[in-house]
């Protein structure tokens, strides 16, 4: 039996285009990337909607992390940003490589996605998918079958592989085809069906481009902090990083170094902040503490204390100050 690998995200597009390729008796495999920036995951381990997905197609599953690697495609991509921080067309480049390699490891033959022609602006386009298949050395051997009839026969169908006939030829960005498609399968819990990327949120993108200016060889630790809490930036070599809830303290936290300043008010409920900096000096202290202030419940008060330590809590030191009003804290703020 001719086997295949399909990149699923989960989503109904890539679904479908599995169940399709399924029906035509072709064994299949799929392949799911993890990085940083997905927000469909479960601990960062899985992704939730690719691991559903797969329970009701019946087949195996196989997740891959590779956000180490991933950081130097959004440092640096080849053909630049789409219209936030996501750059598409190396992204896909990225990982169809990766998935050539598994492809080839696993005795597969072919890689089955789940694009649609003219749906996504930067990546989808005809040219640029000719693009992609060329700079990932897979021409020929990337089926789409939800637009194969609008796309020149790929090698599987060529050989016989799979019936051409038995492909569909949807575009644009219209999902009502798709809709109609699940329903005659019977597929009706599909998450994330847009796609699960932090890089195309507006907001996101904002913090991870303020990263990207001041520190441009950040770190998987500096990602994950972005998609904690509220986030201002103090000085070109000063960032404050303030929690929206207890989860968010807590992974605070978790992510401090040994040098990081950590402040809370001494004597009402309220936020933990991180303040992370090469040289923090007393009056930015001062200034965070300030800012910290103005989310717990003392925002009212006229002068409100405030501790803050490095490492251990046990070894705090305190401040008096008063919380600093919303107007400043908007000019601070990056990427609400």
């Amino acid at each position: 039996m001719m086997k295949a690998i399909a990149l699923l995200s989960g989503g109904l597009d890539s679904t479908l285009a599995a169940k399709i390729v399924i029906e035509e008796g072709i064994e299949l495999e799929a392949l799911n990337f993890l990085t940083v920036f997905c927000n469909c995951t479960h601990r960062g381990e899985t992704c939730l909607a690719s691991q559903k997905a797969v329970e009701g197609l019946g087949i195996p599953l196989k997740v891959l992390n590779v956000s180490e690697e991933y950081l130097t495609v959004v440092k640096h991509p080849k053909h630049g940003y789409g219209r936030n921080m996501n750059p598409c067309i190396d992204c896909r480049i990225f990982m169809l490589k990766k998935a050539k390699d598994y492809m080839e490891s696993s005795g597969a033959s072919f890689i089955i996605t789940g694009e649609v022609l003219g749906q996504r602006p930067m990546s989808q386009r005809r040219e640029a998918m000719r693009l992609i298949e060329k700079e990932s050395d897979l021409e020929g051997f990337i089926l789409r079958p939800l637009s194969a009839k609008f796309l020149p026969a790929s090698i599987p169908e060529q050989k016989g592989w799979i019936n051409r006939e038995k492909l569909l030829n949807i575009s644009g960005r219209s999902r009502k085809p798709q809709i109609q498609l699940a329903e005659h399968y019977g597929i009706r819990d599909y998450p994330c069906p847009a796609g699960g990327c932090l890089l195309t949120d507006p907001g996101f993108a904002r913090r991870i481009r303020d990263l990207m200016a001041h520190d441009p060889g950040f770190s998987l630790s500096d990602v994950h902090l972005l998609k904690i809490g509220r986030h201002f930036r103090l000085s070109p070599k000063l960032k404050l990083v303030v929690g929206r809830n207890e989860e968010d303290n807590k992974k605070l936290e978790t992510f401090a170094h040994e040098e990081d300043v950590l402040l809370k008010a001494a004597h009402h409920p309220g936020p933990l902040s991180l303040l992370r900096g090469e040289e923090i000096p007393p009056e930015e202290i001062e200034r965070a503490a300030a800012i910290t202030t103005r989310y717990g419940k003392e925002k009212d008060l006229e002068h409100v204390e405030v501790r803050y330590w490095k490492g251990s809590e046990d070894s705090h030191h305190s401040l008096t100050v008063s919380p600093m009003p919303m107007s400043r804290l908007r000019e601070l703020m990056i990427g609400e």
